[in-house]
């Protein structure tokens, strides 16, 4: 792994490790010239600048990438101020934020969903995109996002999401234009600061249907007051496709820590009658 000393031309005064990076170390640096960075180490981190850096091309707050360099990548310290979490006002803000995000797109010519490199959550593979000839949005969620989970599943459950893949043109749109996503939007993925700032951090970016990220901000938690006021209101049959979108996310916590996610993957399944 690369020297941030090497990297930022500069001397490393003190180091200390923040919390969260369940699956990445994360480091705060404070350095010789009186500047404090974050390090975050692991093998896919210049994967996540150039994630990082497009949210940033789209006006979204997110740390400023510094350097990278294979394992290793540097960025801007964001202090964090936990009251903003209740400011209405913020939220509203948030909301405002995602929804330009969501307005985002890779291009009017590139209609595709997906990224354009393969992603992971730890040992949990995201294929950057389905096969060929998949090109509309049901399709790309099956075969790139829930059906890579069976051979994790118990047998009973395998064939419970295989029954709601076969289902998905059904309750999702067909071509939904494809969107910028945050990607793993839940409450511990914003970083609320001073003067009602809030910054989204630890991205893992796609192209598609925006009501992805909403479902995740109701995952372990909800939205505050005065989100939607900025974000707007969703189509009819949201719920019903937040808990198909959640599903996913829920397939990922039980293959990465195990089988106490189970009754949340059966809940999914159980809210949309499967």
């Amino acid at each position: 792994m690369s020297d941030p000393e090497t990297l930022l031309d500069c001397g490393v005064t003190a180091r200390r490790t923040l919390q969260g990076g369940d699956l990445s170390k994360v480091v705060l640096l404070s350095l010789s010239d009186g500047r404090q960075v974050v390090a975050k180490c692991g093998p896919l981190v210049q994967a996540e600048g150039r994630m990082l850096q497009t949210l940033a091309r789209a006006r979204i707050p997110v740390p400023k990438v510094l350097a990278s360099a294979p394992g290793l990548l540097i960025m801007t310290y964001l202090p964090a101020a936990s009251a903003a979490a209740n400011d209405p006002d913020t939220w509203a803000r948030l909301g405002t934020t995602l929804r330009r995000m969501h307005d985002t797109t890779a291009g009017d010519n590139d209609p595709s969903y997906g990224w354009s490199e393969p992603y992971a959550f730890g040992p949990v593979a995201i294929p950057a995109a389905s096969p060929a000839e998949v090109t509309d949005w049901p399709g790309f969620w099956a075969q790139a996002r829930m059906l890579p989970a069976l051979p994790h599943l118990p047998a009973d459950m395998a064939r419970q999401v295989e029954t709601l893949c076969h289902r998905l043109p059904e309750d999702l749109p067909a071509r939904p234009r494809p969107g910028l996503l945050h990607g793993d939007l839940w409450h511990g993925n914003l970083l609320f600061g001073p003067q009602g700032s809030v910054h989204l951090i630890d991205p893992a970016c796609c192209y598609g249907d925006g009501e992805v990220d909403i479902a995740m901000l109701h995952l372990f938690g909800k939205p505050g007051q005065g989100f939607w006021s900025g974000y707007g209101a969703l189509p009819e049959g949201w719920k019903r496709r937040m808990s198909i979108y959640q599903l996913w996310p829920a397939l990922v916590h039980l293959q990465l820590f195990g089988s106490g996610y189970l009754p949340l993957v059966a809940s999914r399944l159980n809210a949309l009658g499967i």
